[in-house]
């Protein structure tokens, strides 16, 4: 009885707190709504007023002091964020889309992208995917700093969705995958064993899921599977709860081939055999590569029977000093790779 009553507490209290976590994410949402209604509201104050009255910057120096010694020091109002309050507002105020976009996301990412983007197609893009994905600072900065929006716009996707899955789940799949994927947190400036890549991305797995997109969740990296008394290794092994796939990511440090699309599609067979769900969507490859030619990679893609796409990704190319220092001659890391090759065959 005790047992009965212990089991049915931890789930009433689990309820509890997943219905607490919820109400606390909501209000949160709800608080950077109102705050960025406010900011809205006081930008389009001030402008309208230094128009009106031919008030000069002087105006909302004034303003801060008053504003912070009536509001206890908030940092909120300070001269520096009043300007940014105008500055929002002057950015937004003939684009009703995104000024209702904008509100989407917290103030500390909005001032980054006025301060680091200004053509607005591209404020647009980086407003949406920090709404859906929910980059923080240093991920919205990094990700601009990568140029995302430049390589998403001027690479096409090659993939094979449309001929490996159904005309609605393709759409959704096409959406999950990116043309250029952005490894700039790794901090890797030189050719490296693919092994070490697969490394150092399972450090740092939570950045490299926001990398891939919404919805992924890991599962983990040289996943086994079997046919008959061969063993198969999944580099990198994901779901995606949006499409309700397993996601098989494969790494490669030097240019696709053709027999990399092969040894995806054994892989995916497997998975679609021996791990996927009765209520789960085909599995789908990404094979990430340093380089790839278009047209190898469309001819690889037609041949192939499940679904998978090719992207390629590029690392940092400004490393820290300190990292710098530590990272083998050019030659040394040449040879490496050739033994790696070599070792291989």
């Amino acid at each position: 009885m005790k047992n009965i009553i212990s089991k049915g507490y931890i789930k009433f209290l689990n309820e509890i707190k997943s219905r607490i976590i919820s109400a606390k994410i909501r209000a949160s949402r709800s608080v950077n709504k109102e705050s960025l209604r406010l900011y809205w509201d006081i930008g389009a104050i001030i402008v309208a007023r230094q128009k009106q009255y031919g008030w000069g910057n002087s105006i909302v120096e004034k303003l801060a002091v008053d504003l912070t010694a009536e509001f206890n020091n908030v940092e909120g109002f300070s001269v520096q964020n009043l300007w940014r309050m105008r500055l929002f507002y002057l950015a937004y105020k003939d684009s009703p889309k995104l000024a209702q976009l904008v509100r989407e996301i917290p103030w500390g990412q909005n001032i980054v992208i006025l301060q680091m983007v200004k053509d607005m197609k591209e404020r647009e893009y980086y407003i949406r995917a920090t709404a859906e994905m929910g980059w923080s600072r240093n991920v919205l900065m990094n990700q601009i700093k990568a140029g995302a929006y430049r390589y998403q716009k001027t690479i096409p996707k090659q993939h094979n969705f449309p001929k490996a899955l159904p005309e609605h789940l393709a759409e959704q799949a096409d959406e999950s995958l990116k043309s250029v994927y952005n490894l700039d947190f790794l901090d890797i400036t030189r050719p490296v064993l693919e092994r070490e890549l697969e490394r150092r991305l399972v450090e740092k797995i939570k950045r490299f899921m926001l990398e891939l997109g919404k919805g992924f969740s890991f599962i983990g990296n040289q996943y086994r599977l079997t046919l008959e008394d061969n063993e198969y290794f999944v580099d990198l092994l994901f779901y995606n709860r949006i499409i309700k796939s397993l996601v098989a990511v494969e790494l490669k440090t030097g240019k696709f081939e053709i027999e990399h699309a092969a040894k995806m599609d054994l892989y995916l067979d497997l998975l679609n055999e021996q791990v996927k769900l009765e209520d789960e969507n085909p599995s789908i490859g990404i094979i990430l590569c340093v380089k790839k030619d278009s047209i190898v990679v469309e001819y690889a893609m037609r041949r192939a029977v499940n679904p998978m796409g090719v992207a390629q990704y590029r690392l940092t190319a400004h490393p820290p000093k300190e990292l710098k220092a530590l990272l083998p001659p050019e030659h040394e890391m040449k040879s490496q790779l050739q033994n790696e090759i070599k070792i291989r065959k």
